[in-house]
C-alpha cells in the first residue's frame, strides 16, 4: 500500500461520511502528497479535521458532486479518486427520487467526466448491494452509477484512467444504519422495531469495507465490480444479540425493552444479494474477494489465485450465516471502533453501554 499511495495526490468524495473518512484515515497512514476532503457538510469537515488533527497535507473543500465546475477544480493535479458522495437512506430517495437521481447519478456522471479530463490513474466508485435487483430508487440510481463507473472505460480513448466499483453490504456502525437507530430507540425508550423477522442482510464493519476499497484500487485493470466475500445475518438475532449481551448484561439499562413488528418502508427487501445471476456467470473469486470482470476486459487473468465462481446464487437468505455468538464478536468489535479515535461517528451513551 505504501508504493501505491505514497507521494499520490487523492481525492475523497463523501470524504466526512463513514466510509469516507476511514479511507482518509487509512490512506494517511502511507504517507500521501495530500488528501483532499470533498463534502457539503462543514460541520462534520471541522469533526473530520480534529479528528485526525492537523495535518498539513489534508485538504478540506467544502462542495456537492452535482457542481461539476466545483468538481473541475477539485481533480486537478489528482492521481486517485474514491468516489464515496451518494444518497443512501432508501426511504429519503424512495420520497426524493429525482434528488437521489441527481447525486447517485448526474452527480457520478459529473465525476467522470471532469476525472477523464484530468487524466487521473484511477477511479473507484463506492456502490452497495441494493444495486442488484433493485426494488428501491436508491438501488436503481446506485445500479446506474456503477454502470456509469464501469462502462466510462469504453469510451476513455488513449487515457490512462481505469474506472472500478466497489460493492458493498451493510456497514455495521455506520452513520445511518442499524446500531445507531437500535441506541436512539433504546435511549428515548422506544420499542425496538423490526419489519419482518425473516429479514437477512449481508453485513461488515467499517475497517474492512475500507480495506476491500483500498485493495480494489490496487488490483483494478478496469470496468470489474469487486464484492467482499461477507456473512449474513438475521436481523432479529442481530438486535437480540445487542439487547442481552450489550444492554442488560454489560449496561445499567434495566428497564425491559419491547420488540415490535412494523410494516415495510417503501422500497425495502426481505434479503439482499452480492451479485445477480449473469454476473455470477463471468466472476471470479479470490480467498477475500468476488471480482465480476467488465464483459470486454480479459485482464482478470492476471488476478492471482483468481478461480470461477463456485455459486451461481449469493443471498443473504440462503448464505453463511452468523451465530449469535459470532455476531457478539462482530459487534464488540464495532463498539471498540466507535469509542476509539480512528472512527467518531457515534459517541455511545456510557450510562447504557459501559466497556
Amino acid at each position: 500500500m505504501k508504493n501505491i499511495f505514497e507521494n499520490k495526490s487523492i481525492l475523497v468524495t463523501g470524504g466526512t461520511g463513514s466510509i469516507g473518512s476511514e479511507i482518509v484515515r487509512q490512506v494517511l497512514d502511507y504517507k500521501p502528497r495530500v488528501i483532499r476532503v470533498y463534502s457539503r457538510d462543514e460541520t462534520r469537515q471541522l469533526e473530520l479535521q480534529k479528528g485526525i488533527g492537523d495535518k498539513s497535507n489534508v485538504r478540506f473543500l467544502i462542495g456537492d458532486i452535482r457542481d461539476k465546475e466545483r468538481l473541475e477544480k477539485a481533480v486537478e493535479d489528482i492521481d486517485f479518486v474514491f468516489h464515496a458522495a451518494a444518497l443512501k437512506h432508501v426511504p429519503a430517495c424512495e420520497y426524493n427520487p429525482f434528488e437521489s437521481v441527481k447525486t447517485n447519478v448526474l452527480g457520478t456522471q459529473n465525476l467522470i467526466d471532469v476525472a477523464l479530463e484530468e487524466e487521473i490513474e484511477r477511479f473507484i466508485s463506492i456502490s452497495t448491494d441494493k444495486a442488484v435487483n433493485p426494488t428501491s430508487t436508491m438501488g436503481a440510481t446506485k445500479l446506474l452509477s456503477e454502470r456509469l463507473a464501469c462502462s466510462a472505460n469504453r469510451y476513455r480513448g488513449k487515457r490512462r484512467t481505469l474506472f472500478s466499483c466497489v460493492r458493498f453490504g451493510n456497514v455495521l456502525a455506520s452513520r445511518g444504519s442499524i446500531i445507531p437507530m437500535l441506541l436512539h430507540q433504546i435511549q428515548t425508550g422506544a420499542p425496538i422495531t423490526i419489519t419482518d423477522e425473516r429479514m437477512t442482510r449481508f453485513i461488515m464493519s467499517i475497517p474492512q469495507a475500507v480495506k476491500l476499497v483500498l485493495k480494489s484500487l490496487t488490483m483494478a485493470r478496469g470496468g470489474e465490480i469487486f464484492i467482499l466475500k461477507m456473512p449474513s445475518v438475521r436481523i432479529i438475532d442481530l438486535i437480540e444479540v445487542f439487547i442481552d449481551e450489550f444492554v442488560y448484561k454489560r449496561g445499567k439499562y434495566k428497564k425491559k425493552i419491547k420488540i415490535e413488528e412494523v410494516k415495510s418502508r417503501p422500497g425495502e427487501k426481505l434479503y439482499e444479494e452480492l451479485m445477480t445471476s449473469e454476473e455470477a456467470k463471468r466472476a471470479y473469486e479470490t480467498e477475500e474477494l468476488l471480482i465480476i470482470p467488465s464483459e470486454s476486459n480479459e485482464e482478470y487473468k492476471k488476478y492471482a489465485n483468481a478461480q470461477p465462481v463456485r455459486r451461481i446464487s449469493y443471498t443473504s437468505r440462503y448464505g453463511p450465516q452468523l451465530t449469535k455468538e459470532q455476531i457478539r464478536d462482530m459487534l464488540c468489535e464495532a463498539f471498540r471502533s466507535m469509542n476509539g479515535s480512528r472512527n467518531e461517528e457515534i459517541t455511545l451513551d456510557k450510562k447504557i453501554i459501559n466497556f
